[in-house]
């Protein structure tokens, strides 16, 4: 069997989070592959909102193993909440949740060092989310940083405080102090509450399970657009967000990948700096951002809010390989008499090019925009794809004709039932 992979192709909140629970039953394993508690999946259901930040979005389904990869960054504070929340709802993570032995831990010290370094930056701040991720990732790779295995060490104090004694020279650097003492004993509550879960080497439990013919379903977080090597960069995540990323955040072989399916937002939405072409800042832009209640499911900031942006779609499912794109939020854009498309840059030269530059920051850079007519029909009530209006069948051919991929699902409404699957006509 394959491990099929969902990614996000924009800055993250795309959706991914609905897309999951919607497929997890066909699966045997959901595995989450990279990032920390600066995710936050959100899923509707029967109702009830409920966010995830660092457990995988198969949990609500008790008979899948839902795995939290090694390329995960946790925090045991956090962590705790989000089962203490699960449990409060009749949702026992403990008996299908496994968390690798080799994911990072966050520490009560590396928020502080997120928090200073971006206080350092002024007015060229990334727009971290400041739960510590940057700083765990610096560690990791600095070869220095902590691992989930190693709270089960008889001196994981001692290296505890060797490594935190190595933080508070760094904040001392930035002419601060740290101060911890009251989060570290919620720390140590919650990494005893860790230790009684069950740890495992999750790179074997992953391949044993594909050997054994299991269907396995990774899930990233944050979107392409945010990874650390080819998203826009500095302003991105500090994790690799695509498909080369499974595979090192769960130790699998790129030839076990199978099914990618590509989520993306029938507009485009960022959170925190960096360059964003199609972004609206006017009445336009505000429209969408209440209609589909585009505020951070973490921390509650507004997104900004824009046009979809082809060339960076493009982009993200030629780095991916995405074999299937899935279609969020498109009954947001119901009350618009058009829709733009954003299809091509024109850059400073005047070239006109539908690749993404090495910048987008670049000065007179401008969108190239093509008007589609808008659909004016309620999406949130159509139960099937027999049901969709023309306009709206229209707007999904063009951006399959220009992306080269099908969309074979479309999601009308936040809750899980407002998901149809469509098969996508040839370009």
């Amino acid at each position: 069997m394959a491990v099929d992979i969902l990614i996000g192709l924009q800055w993250g909140d795309e959706g991914k989070g609905k897309i999951v629970d919607v497929l997890a039953p066909t699966y045997d394993i959901v595995a989450r592959f990279q990032g920390g508690p600066n995710a936050g999946h959100t899923l509707e259901f029967e109702g009830t909102k409920h966010v995830l930040h660092q457990i995988p979005s198969g949990i609500f389904h008790s008979e899948i193993k839902n795995i939290i990869g090694n390329g995960v960054v946790l925090d045991p504070v956090v962590f705790r909440t989000e089962l203490q929340k699960l449990q409060d709802r009749g949702v026992d993570a403990t008996k299908n949740l496994y968390v690798s032995k080799k994911a990072s831990l966050i520490l009560p010290s590396h928020k502080v060092l997120d928090r200073v370094s971006e206080e350092a930056l002024g007015s060229g701040k990334i727009g971290s989310t400041l739960k510590g991720i940057g700083p765990t990732y610096q560690d990791k790779i600095g070869r220095v940083g902590l691992r989930v295995g190693d709270i089960l060490a008889s001196d994981f104090r001692d290296r505890y405080n060797k490594l935190v004694e190595r933080h508070r020279k760094t904040v001392e650097f930035y002419g601060q102090t740290l101060e911890i003492s009251e989060q570290e004993k919620d720390f140590f509550e919650a990494v005893d509450q860790l230790r009684s879960l069950q740890l495992v080497d999750s790179e074997y439990m992953i391949n044993e399970a594909l050997q054994n013919g299991k269907r396995i379903l990774a899930e990233g977080a944050q979107g392409a657009l945010l990874d650390v090597d080819f998203g826009t960069y500095p302003f991105v995540t500090s994790s690799s967000t695509i498909v080369a990323g499974a595979c090192t955040g769960l130790g699998v072989a790129p030839k076990h990948i199978g099914e990618v399916y590509g989520i993306f937002k029938a507009y485009c939405t960022r959170v925190g700096s960096g360059p964003f072409p199609t972004e609206l800042l006017d009445e336009v832009g505000e429209e969408i951002r209440q209609a589909g209640r585009e505020f951070g499911s973490t921390t509650g900031r507004p997104r900004r809010t824009g046009w979809v942006d082809l060339p960076t779609l493009k982009y993200s499912i030629m780095l991916n390989g995405v074999t299937q794109l899935n279609m969020m939020k498109a009954d947001v854009l119901t009350e618009f008499d058009t829709i733009q498309v954003c299809t091509h840059y024109k850059l400073p030269s005047g070239e006109i090019t539908d690749k993404v530059p090495h910048s987008l920051e670049e000065a007179g850079l401008q969108p190239v925009y093509e008007t589609l007519p808008g659909w004016k029909v309620d999406l949130n009530k159509i139960e099937s794809v027999d049901e969709l209006p023309e306009a709206f069948n229209n707007y999904l051919q063009f951006l399959e004709k220009h992306l080269q991929v099908p969309i074979t699902i479309v999601s009308v409404g936040p809750d899980r039932k407002s998901t149809l699957r469509r098969e996508a006509v040839s370009a």
